[in-house]
């Protein structure tokens, strides 16, 4: 298993790569930007991208999936939960953002605890609303891409469309039963642990 991060520069979203170096299949998870790195890195490595996931739906996170999806015909994953806002650009904040007004369909909405397959390595989703009601978190081995869930030291907004302070809180309670030892990827900054975050992450002692 690989994982690559590139990083939109204008809202500092982090975009990632996860491949099975096994079969070269690869899903790009929230494609906000970088197309350019991302096109010239699946063509340098040969792969296949099998998956554009979605931790949610927010425009700095989208706003390169209508394009890649064209150029891959990879099947777009989201929760369930999170159809309200890929199909309205003003909910989903993009009307607003450099990439412009974005509305879509995902071609396979999970619901918590689903799997889907890349290659061999199996994917599981978890549920965590509260940044958006339908934000998820998406497991493989011990690797967690928490989108703006939960951060490096910090937490996502809950201002926004469908944000919620109090789901928020919930999905950290859910996420802090998960090992100390697995890897979390965020969608803005710098990775860290779940045991780093459970001792020092002021959200997650609440």
């Amino acid at each position: 298993m690989k994982i690559e991060k590139f990083v939109e520069l204008s809202f500092g979203e982090n975009i990632y790569i996860l491949t099975d170096e096994e079969t070269n299949k690869c899903a790009i998870i929230d494609p906000g930007g970088a197309e350019i790195k991302i096109q010239n890195y699946l063509k340098t490595n040969k792969l296949e991208v099998e998956y554009i996931i979605l931790t949610h739906s927010h425009g700095d996170h989208i706003g390169c999936v209508k394009s890649l999806k064209s150029k891959t015909n990879a099947k777009v994953v989201a929760h369930i939960d999170e159809k309200e806002l890929l199909l309205d650009n003003k909910k989903n904040l993009s009307y607003m953002m450099q990439c412009g007004p974005q509305e879509f369909d995902a071609d396979i909405y999970v619901k918590d605890k689903d799997k889907l397959k890349l290659g061999n390595l199996k994917l599981t989703f978890l549920h965590t609303p509260g940044h958006t009601k339908g934000c998820m978190c998406v497991r493989v081995l011990n690797e967690m891409f928490t989108g703006d869930t939960l951060f490096a030291g910090s937490i996502g907004r809950t201002d926004f469309y469908s944000g919620d302070f109090k789901q928020i809180e919930k999905s950290l309670k859910k996420l802090s039963k998960y090992e100390d030892n697995i890897t979390i990827y965020p969608g803005h900054g710098p990775h860290s642990t779940l045991g780093v975050e459970k001792s020092s992450n002021p959200y997650m002692g609440k």
